[in-house]
């Protein structure tokens, strides 16, 4: 087991040991630290405190748990001169992502329609694995997602102007190039725009249980009993090309010790390093557009079922949130502000009030924070806290996390029908397979409001509202 230090209401500190460049800081309870699922996670947060030009610590959210090189909710940031940039510490997936898309309708309004509701959301928007949508982008069309995100969806008529407003970094990451994503990447990617993916994407339609600020929910457009939709996807074979293709590169090329070799990185400044950056820029802008397009679908299905234009039934989006991802921010490190990439793989911003980043509608009250739960129980929008900056870069976590693998899941839930549970609570759902909603049922998940409670406890978000699933679409 790994060695744990406790600091502070579920607030453990990983002291410096072997090689370890920096310590680690893990936001995780009583009951976590005393996992052995949890320390195998430490353990690769430990590995990643061995990285060239880490600063500061190293970070675990309490949705953490085992995955490619970084632990999935794990975070690090590393100095642009000194340090490296990691394909493990972005994850395959390159930007997925959660988007948050209000709407004017109350519970009463869809309870009655959400059958039909569901069914059209499943009908329009293509899901599954490899599924492929009605795009197919030429090659110019797809060198301008590659260079200009969700504005090339703005532009070709899946959006509205101020929805850019509501994205990070307003849907693009400047700076990409073309030229340095493969063929096979560029292939992969030419029909799957559009579409929602497999395994854990998701379209949700929830519920506004419970208000916990009025002011930020003021701002962020939110009331009792209102219906949300959350969108989870991301970059699809576009962007798992794209880390396949570096990671295979780097291996060749590594040029210094790490404890695990899934942890392959290069030198920021090295043109590998540069040629990495620039297509996972490309595969966060081809995520960013995936997701506007999809919003596009979902308006349409609403407008479809309730014969009333999208506009005026007020579908516009509170934020859409990464985290899978690597950008290049100012924090403080060593007392004194510094650039430096912020690796967050499996975890998201959570910037605090007046961030220069923010949209200047929600500059008073901080940064939209999505976290998603597991769909039969609840999710949570909360907002930047205090303290992230000092203690996590200006970060959370981005969900509940999972307790159990997907083959535990699977053999645990052999003898039962997860559709008709979730019925049974009230909750439509809709999937391509039986097999992924058992490899997804609420069991295979940490309870996410016991997450969002040790997130609050340490000030890195502070919860907002609760939102109640009522509609599933799974691939």
């Amino acid at each position: 087991m790994i060695n744990l230090k406790k600091i502070g209401q579920s607030f453990y500190e990983i002291p410096i040991e072997q090689k370890m460049r920096v310590k680690g800081y893990a936001f995780i309870d009583d009951m976590m630290a005393q996992s052995e699922e949890t320390h195998q996670a430490l353990i690769q947060l430990k590995n990643v405190a061995w990285i060239p030009g880490v600063q500061e610590f190293v970070v675990a959210m309490p949705d953490i748990h085992y995955g490619y090189g970084f632990p999935i909710g794990g975070v690090a940031a590393t100095g642009v001169e000194d340090g490296v940039v990691s394909p493990g510490g972005v994850g395959y997936d390159i930007n997925c992502g959660v988007r948050a898309i209000k709407t004017e309708l109350l519970i009463k309004d869809v309870e009655e329609r959400i059958d039909e509701l569901v069914m059209q959301l499943y009908r329009t928007v293509p899901a599954g694995v490899g599924s492929k949508g009605e795009i197919r982008l030429s090659q110019k069309d797809e060198k301008k997602v590659v260079e200009t995100g969700a504005r090339w969806a703005m532009q070709h008529g899946f959006g509205e102007p101020d929805d850019l407003l509501f994205c990070e970094d307003n849907g693009c990451l400047e700076g990409s190039e073309v030229a340095d994503i493969s063929n096979e990447a560029r292939k992969r990617g030419q029909d799957q725009l559009g579409t929602l993916g497999a395994g854990n994407h998701f379209l949700e339609i929830d519920y506004v249980k419970e208000i916990y600020d009025k002011d930020a929910a003021r701002a962020y457009g939110l009331s009792e009993e209102q219906i949300v939709v959350l969108l989870h996807t991301g970059s699809r074979g576009f962007g798992y090309q794209i880390c396949d293709d570096y990671l295979k590169q780097m291996r060749k090329e590594s040029s210094f010790e790490l404890p695990d070799p899934q942890l392959t990185s290069v030198y920021i400044g090295q043109p590998l390093g540069k040629r990495y950056i620039s297509a996972m820029k490309g595969a966060a802008n081809y995520a960013w557009a995936n997701r506007q397009v999809l919003t596009h679908l979902i308006r349409k299905s609403f407008e479809s079922v309730y014969r009333i234009s999208y506009s005026k039934l007020g579908m516009g989006i509170i934020y859409d949130v990464s985290h899978n991802i690597a950008r290049f921010e100012k924090h403080k490190v060593g007392g004194k502000e510094k650039t430096v990439c912020v690796h967050r793989k499996g975890a998201t911003r959570a910037f605090p009030p007046n961030h220069p980043d923010l949209p200047e509608k929600y500059k008073e009250v901080g940064q939209p924070v999505l976290i998603p739960g597991d769909m039969g129980r609840s999710s949570y929008i909360l907002k930047g806290g205090t303290e992230s900056m000092k203690k996590s870069f200006g970060t959370t976590c981005h969900g509940a996390g999972r307790l159990l693998s997907r083959r535990r899941a699977m053999k645990e839930s052999q003898d039962r029908n997860i559709k008709k549970e979730l019925e049974k609570r009230g909750i439509v759902v809709l999937s391509k397979s039986p097999k992924t909603l058992r490899e997804e049922m609420s069991d295979a998940y940490k309870d996410v409001s016991t997450i969002v409670d040790i997130v609050a406890q340490n000030d890195l978000a502070y919860k907002v509202a609760k939102l109640i699933p009522i509609g599933v679409v799974k691939g």
